[in-house]
């Protein structure tokens, strides 16, 4: 389709071209000739034939789909002006375009129409030097190379749309690419929120379900405990599968990344009852980027809700030698760091690998620094965009 809209657009181009061209080849020697009238008058029957032809291609542009057709209605016109202009500078204007519209619309396979074009041409220019009787003059050869223009601009026509199919047919193909990588990146995206919540959450309550016929037989009362333990974790996972839809929605890129953060940090704390200190800068990442620093934020504070024990949080962002670094400070129990953070799965610790792995996922990077009765503090650190907007912190 979008090729066809090109021959399209393409076919009226060249036609109010030819207009433009006849205009001003007429006009130009409209003083030279002997019959101004008739000179005027072909300039007409060429106005009103292009004008049809455009409004026909704007209004119902399929008939282009018929291209034999449309090139006969073309030739029927030229032979028109023709008798109308009695073989003047009109006609092989109009006859150039002719030659152009075949190139466009049939490609080199229109040769023989361009050497018939030239040869009838040809006979025009030969009879006019006849009937003047200058055949001999200066400006015969001229007159009689003007029809080899027709095979020039008909080759002409079919080299430019080649190209111009050839860049619509490339242009297709990086769009379908970008489709199906952005397609990819979804899936991955939305695979990984779902790992770090909602498959978590199930996972537990799995374990918990295998455990409970022998419980059931054996220590009925663990067993109503750790029925409720399943309800409750059905509930959590139920809760995480809306956090992780609305999460999707929610980060409304019409507003500035900072007002996000102080919202979400300010129902955080809502609904925690732990105070949250903000340190935010004008600072604005590519959306891609703000999302996964959101969801880093999201998942540290979680972090110290669970794990920490902490009375205050401080979260900061600041820009620093062309990077967005946004940190998540708790005052609570704090932990001891193994070497690797990727140590932390084997105890469970999904959460620091998720979040590890969407800062990377961004060109950045992520450090904990932690200490037993010392607090935490996540540190994501991710590139910002060129022309990135970063002001004086402030609360």
């Amino acid at each position: 389709m979008n090729r066809f809209v090109a021959y399209v657009a393409l076919c009226r181009a060249l036609l109010l071209g030819r207009l433009a061209l006849t205009v001003a080849a007429v006009g130009v020697g409209i003083q030279l000739v002997d019959d101004t009238w008739r000179a005027v008058g072909t300039l007409v029957v060429i106005a009103v034939a292009t004008a049809v032809q455009v409004t026909v291609l704007s209004r119902w542009p399929t008939v282009i789909r018929w291209r034999l057709g449309f090139l006969a209605v073309d030739a029927a016109l030229m032979l028109a002006v023709l008798m109308v202009s009695q073989g003047n500078v009109a006609f092989f204007c109009y006859a150039a375009g002719f030659a152009a519209l075949t190139g466009a619309l049939l490609g080199t396979r229109a040769l023989p129409l361009w050497i018939a074009n030239a040869g009838l041409g040809l006979a025009v220019a030969t009879q006019l030097l006849r009937i003047d009787g200058t055949a001999d003059s200066v400006a015969a050869p001229f007159l009689l190379a003007f029809p080899m223009i027709d095979v020039v601009c008909g080759y002409g026509a079919a080299v430019v749309t080649g190209a111009l199919a050839r860049y619509l047919d490339a242009t297709v193909a990086a769009v379908a690419s970008a489709h199906h990588s952005a397609a990819a990146s979804e899936r991955a995206r939305l695979a990984r929120e779902l790992h770090d919540s909602v498959a978590k959450t199930l996972r537990g309550v799995s374990f918990a379900a295998v455990a409970l016929p022998t419980l059931l037989r054996r220590h009925p009362q663990l067993a109503e405990e750790l029925a409720s333990t399943v309800s409750a974790g059905a509930d959590t996972a139920i809760r995480e599968a809306r956090e992780l839809l609305s999460g999707l929605r929610r980060d409304a890129l019409d507003r500035p990344f900072p007002d996000y953060l102080r919202q979400a940090c300010q129902t955080w704390s809502e609904r925690t009852g732990v105070p949250v200190r903000l340190n935010l800068a004008a600072v604005e990442p590519a959306p891609a980027v703000r999302y996964e620093l959101a969801r880093i934020t999201d998942e540290a504070l979680e972090n110290v809700l669970r794990h920490a024990d902490a009375t205050l949080v401080q979260v900061g962002l600041y820009e620093r030698e062309g990077h967005a670094v946004i940190t998540i400070t708790d005052d609570g129990a704090g932990f001891s760091l193994p070497g690797e953070l990727t140590a932390l799965s084997t105890t469970g610790s999904f959460g620091i690998i998720g979040m590890t792995e969407r800062a990377q996922a961004v060109g950045g990077m992520l450090r904990l620094d932690s200490h037993p009765g010392a607090g935490t503090t996540v540190t994501a650190r991710v590139p910002l965009p060129t022309g990135a907007i970063a002001a004086t912190p402030g609360g």
